[in-house]
């Protein structure tokens, strides 16, 4: 099935080419996963590309937590990335005046070089997403910004009102790739999901097979129930890079995102 066909108004309605980029590669795919690496060497990271690569549409990953990194092995990491057909979705979760942001994009870690997507705050005000589009500008990429608009752990601030600006804010700023959801909350991601409307995409953590409480405050929910809330990606770690085997986790976790991503359509 061709993205535009599977992906409807999702399809029509988003210009971002990072946005239609994910869409073909979940179709190719036949995934909504990224799964958040949360692994702190080098060789965990690509132990984990080996072993659930086909499984999933993106890798999620925080650069500033890898002990062993080099630009030399990141590089071979990224490479190893793209040839496996995922996105690589950064994690920094900047938020920052527009003019730093863009400054935090190089530095070290040179994150508009090699990742396809980050996360920020809109808190310092929407200049944050043309700050991180001309960092990727700079050096002659595109990419995506995805904005918390809500959170999966406990007590987090991210209250209706601030969430419902930063919709208002971000669903129409050319920059913005889509929105952090609450994979944990059905209801609370069907209202972000009709508040937003088809022109932008989210993604949502705080999924798992195995619902309930996490680890330091994290919640789960179950990744049907989040795809068929609106949830155009989950974002798994734990349940699939600390299971017994993780390649078969993440064929489970493909397979029930797919299953519910059709199953959303026959619905719509």
């Amino acid at each position: 099935m061709q993205a535009d066909e599977a992906w409807g108004g999702r399809w029509s309605e988003n210009h971002l080419p990072m946005a239609r980029a994910y869409m073909e590669m979940a179709c190719r795919k036949k995934s909504l996963v990224c799964l958040a690496a949360d692994r702190s060497t080098m060789a965990g990271l690509n132990q984990l590309i080996d072993e659930v690569g086909p499984y999933l549409a993106a890798l999620k990953t925080h650069v500033d937590l890898v002990d062993d990194w080099t630009p030399e092995a990141w590089a071979a990491l990224c490479s190893k990335a793209s040839a496996a057909d995922l996105l690589i979705f950064e994690d920094r979760k900047f938020a920052d005046i527009g003019g730093i942001s863009r400054k935090q994009m190089s530095g070290v870690y040179d994150i508009r070089s090699w990742a396809d997507l980050v996360t920020a705050h809109l808190i310092s005000g929407p200049d944050i997403v043309d700050g991180l589009q001309a960092g990727w500008g700079d050096v002659g990429r595109e990419g995506g910004v995805l904005l918390l608009a809500q959170m999966s752990s406990r007590g987090n601030l991210l209250d209706p009102d601030y969430t419902a600006k930063v919709v208002a804010l971000g669903k129409s700023h050319a920059g913005v790739f889509g929105f952090i959801g609450n994979g944990s909350r059905p209801e609370e991601l069907k209202l972000l999901r009709k508040a937003i409307g088809d022109a932008k995409l989210i993604w949502t953590p705080g999924v798992n097979l195995a619902v309930g409480d996490g680890e330091m405050g994290q919640r789960y929910g179950d990744p049907r129930e989040a795809v068929l809330a609106g949830s155009d990606c989950i974002i798994v770690g734990s349940g699939i890079h600390k299971a017994e085997s993780p390649a078969l986790q993440a064929k489970a976790y493909a397979e029930a995102s797919w299953n519910a991503f059709n199953e959303r359509k026959m619905v719509q």
